[in-house]
């Protein structure tokens, strides 16, 4: 969903870089990263590569970052992405155990900023923690996976309201708690609840 041209332009209009990861819904994005990034090429890359392992409850995930100028495979498509500069490829491997790795799970980025490999690899996974982290707040604070309501924009505008929410839950630091906490404390106390509005 967030690569998008308008979303790219928009952030380079205020200042930004912009690091988003090619989905299906930029099919010849995608095509020209499968042409200029075959599995081949990937493991016996020639420019600037980066490794990261993380070992962490029985799990490890070793995860295998390249990063390119733009080539002429992305020439033409360049001119789409607003200075466009950096092309990156990230392959994953999990495994649990003593076992074998699972299937490796290959992703593609495109970034206007000039990164390295290893900056390349960090803000990915800053950017998957952030996610992850939020979600995981979203779902389990407020039980927004298990949401049914989809009628006309009812569901993005839950989520908007969620997202206000969990800022004002986050920005009240008086009670010491989790957001769940701070739910059922506001859903008691009306004093605490205009506390909260009120930060």
């Amino acid at each position: 969903m967030g690569c998008q041209k308008k979303i790219a332009q928009t952030i380079r209009e205020k200042g930004a870089d912009y690091l988003l990861s090619v989905k299906e819904n930029q099919p010849r994005l995608a095509a020209a990263f499968e042409e200029a990034f075959p599995m081949n090429v990937i493991a016996n890359y020639p420019g600037d590569s980066y490794v990261t392992v993380e070992r962490n409850r029985g799990r490890e995930e070793s995860r295998y970052h390249v990063v390119s100028d733009v080539t002429q495979d992305f020439q033409e498509l360049s001119y789409e992405w607003p200075d466009l500069k950096t092309v990156g490829v990230v392959l994953s491997f999990r495994h649990e155990g003593e076992g074998a790795p699972a299937e490796t799970v290959v992703r593609y980025y495109i970034s206007s900023a000039t990164l390295t490999a290893e900056q390349f690899g960090k803000a990915v996974r800053q950017h998957w923690q952030i996610e992850n982290r939020l979600h995981w707040c979203l779902d389990v604070a407020m039980r927004e996976d298990a949401c049914r309501i989809h009628r006309g924009r009812a569901a993005e505008n839950l989520g908007r309201v969620r997202h206000i929410a969990m800022n004002y839950l986050k920005g009240e630091t008086h009670f010491k708690g989790g957001v769940r906490r701070k739910q059922k404390k506001a859903a008691l106390d009306e004093t605490y609840l205009a506390d909260i509005l009120a930060v």
